[in-house]
């Protein structure tokens, strides 16, 4: 059976008495496709694996399927469109804010055009007047925490607590906005942002009519411990605003002060941290891995505390977060874990409602669609947190949406040079959370969530669960080559492209070649200089690769495998190559040398950053003579983010 190491995948001979596993890649641990063929509608699995060492392939045998995977196809098949009921009302209320507010042509800009034409991308609001959250939905589906006080407890019964912002109490700057999310997503003209109204909004200070502000309760495995209750201890959710292309979108405010979770914790966040979430989750969207967004960033003098890895400075600041959900694994996790079986019922079919509208709502097994769903996009989430070499730094599962996006960005951190045992997170002393382990973790944190799921399940349903969480690998695998496929530009099928990748990958190893640009320059550099080896200083990237010596052997074969793509000219698939291969990251020193000017009140950076990350796959004037395609300067591996924020 197949199964993931150290973040890739390994084949395991399984017999009765113990497993043995067969070392079938000993030159990399880059993961091998599992391929699929269809037959008369059954899908048989060949694994394949390639002995490096003596560049063969052994083909697997073919997998017979047993009545439960053959049920196990039939729930991929099965998923129809449906919908759900709503839930229990509870008592309480918000204003008489509908979820999709009326249209109010006062309030937007016609940009020229004297009709209304609400669907139309360059209406925006000309004022905040008549923008409004609500919090109705969650209100009327869930039950609230009884307890209206607010102080650190351990609560039960409810998925929120109704709590309200902390303001802060010295001036407030506004250091950064996103266009894009206050724009597209929230429909708000940018320049809205400057005026006082916006800014005692995105700080807390101001409640808008209509939003009740809520902070979620849920729990975790935290490093493979489980921690009991969790919850949001320094955020709030502001409400939900459905957007005029009828998208909802849920607005946290992070930072925003203490709440019944907050453990020892005083509810707020720094400088730091708050800086390289805002700039790493607008980074992500453009890379185009899903993720939250943020809209806007502002700064007090407030007095905070961290530990010794912090550098002391006291900005205080709040970030402006927006995603289409903020539950994530550990939401379901504390209800299982407390017994609360029926609103995790609850919580479960809101969410299938809300985001997974394929499942069929009536269907027995529609929990079972939803954990398949789950399994297939977090392991295209992780694979493409490696294509572009980012790692998470704490993949907790508090910290693992339950739709697959990124969130929660705390000790992250891009790659600089290939290292498959990177760890961004100076509180991880065992690296479990390294970059080479990440789909392993994905894995654990989906065994979990399919623990949590089980009072949901049949006994049958729960063996069927355990056998989609054993597809995991296959998935993951299969996405991992088809993404760094296309980051080489091959095109087609060939039986050596995963040998291919890995020889690459392990040449990177050894010579500490940069990840990003050692990609990018392949897809700059022209084929015939790669065939005479000229490379130029201005691909430095590929000058430390050529140092290995065996560079010669690994372009040879991948000149050979460029030959046989579809027919089409070297500048096309330049072109081709450098779409999905980013020339800008967002690395540590960056971010780095943007927190040591917003320090000084000096948002320069920040807003220059903003600008290039919003283009990572064109190359740019002012982003070169910033040197941010250059190589990482010495100080820069020097660089430590922790937990602590």
């Amino acid at each position: 059976m197949l199964v993931l190491n150290n973040g890739y995948v390994s084949l395991i001979f399984t017999r009765k008495k113990k497993p043995h596993r067969c070392v079938w890649n000993y030159f990399t641990r880059l993961p091998h496709l599992v391929q699929t063929r269809t037959v008369h509608g059954v899908c048989w699995i060949f694994a394949k694996m390639r002995l490096v060492a003596v560049q063969r392939t052994l083909t697997g045998t073919i997998l017979k399927l047993d009545i439960m995977r053959i049920m196990l196809l039939w729930l991929i098949w099965e998923s129809t469109f449906g919908i759900f009921s709503r839930g229990e009302i509870t008592n309480y209320k918000a204003a008489a804010e509908p979820e999709c507010n009326s249209i109010d042509s006062n309030f937007y800009s016609i940009n020229g055009d004297d009709t209304l034409g609400y669907s139309k991308v360059n209406y925006k609001r000309s004022s905040m007047d008549g923008w409004n959250l609500t919090s109705q939905k969650l209100i009327d589906s869930f039950p609230l925490d009884s307890i209206k006080q607010n102080y650190v407890r351990q609560v039960r019964d409810c998925i929120f607590s109704a709590i309200q912002p902390t303001p802060f109490k010295s001036a407030v700057t506004l250091a950064a906005v996103s266009k894009e999310v206050v724009e597209d997503l929230l429909d708000l003209d940018v320049s809205l942002t400057k005026t006082k109204e916006f800014i005692q909004f995105v700080s807390g200070a101001k409640v808008l009519p209509g939003s009740i502000s809520l902070a979620h309760r849920y729990g975790g495995h935290q490093f493979g411990v489980w921690s009991g209750q969790l919850g949001d201890g320094r955020a709030h959710l502001l409400g939900a605003y459905v957007n005029r292309h009828g998208t909802r979108w849920e607005l946290q405010l992070k930072g925003s002060g203490k709440t019944p979770y907050s453990r020892d914790g005083d509810g707020r966040a720094v400088l730091r941290s708050s800086l390289r979430e805002f700039l790493c989750s607008e980074a992500l969207n453009y890379l185009e891995i899903p993720t939250s967004r943020a809209a806007s960033l502002v700064i007090s003098n407030d007095v905070v505390k961290r530990d010794n890895f912090y550098n002391g400075n006291v900005k205080n600041e709040k970030v402006l977060r927006v995603a289409k959900s903020w539950f994530r694994f550990g939401s379901l996790e504390i209800l299982a874990y407390s017994g609360e079986i029926e609103l995790l019922r609850k919580l479960v079919d809101f969410v299938i409602e809300q985001h997974f509208p394929l499942i069929n709502a009536t269907g027995s097994n529609k929990y079972l669609e939803f954990f398949s769903q789950v399994v297939t996009d977090t392991s295209y989430l992780i694979a493409r947190w490696m294509s572009v070499g980012f790692a998470h730094g704490v993949c907790n599962t508090d910290n693992f949406s339950i739709i697959s996006i990124t969130i929660d960005y705390g000790p992250f951190g891009f790659m600089d040079y290939y290292d498959s045992n990177f760890v961004p997170n100076t509180s991880d002393d065992e690296g479990r959370y390294k970059i080479g382990n990440q789909a392993n973790v994905g894995r654990y944190n989906l065994d979990k969530l399919k623990k949590a799921l089980n009072p949901l399940l049949e006994p049958q349903q729960q063996l069927l669960a355990e056998q989609i969480l054993k597809g995991y690998p296959g998935l993951y695998q299969a996405k991992f080559l088809e993404l760094f496929k296309a980051k080489l530009g091959l095109s087609g099928l060939d039986d050596s492209d995963d040998y291919l990748i890995a020889f690459l990958l392990k040449l990177m190893e050894d010579t500490r070649a940069d990840f990003t640009m050692t990609f990018r320059q392949l897809s700059e550099i022209y084929k015939q200089d790669l065939e005479v080896k000229n490379i130029s200083k201005e691909y430095w990237a590929l000058q430390d690769l050529a140092k290995h010596k065996k560079f010669s052997h690994w372009i040879n074969l991948y000149l050979l495998r460029l030959k046989s793509n579809t027919i089409e000219s070297d500048d096309a698939r330049r072109i081709r190559m450098q779409s999905v291969n980013p020339r800008y990251i967002f690395r540590n020193w960056m971010a780095e040398s943007a927190i040591k000017k917003a320090e000084r009140n000096d948002f320069s950076e920040i807003h220059l950053l903003q600008k290039i990350l919003r283009h990572p796959f064109t190359k740019q004037a002012e982003a070169e003579e910033a040197g941010y395609s250059s190589r990482p300067p010495p100080w820069a591996k020097d660089l430590r983010v922790s937990c602590s924020s």
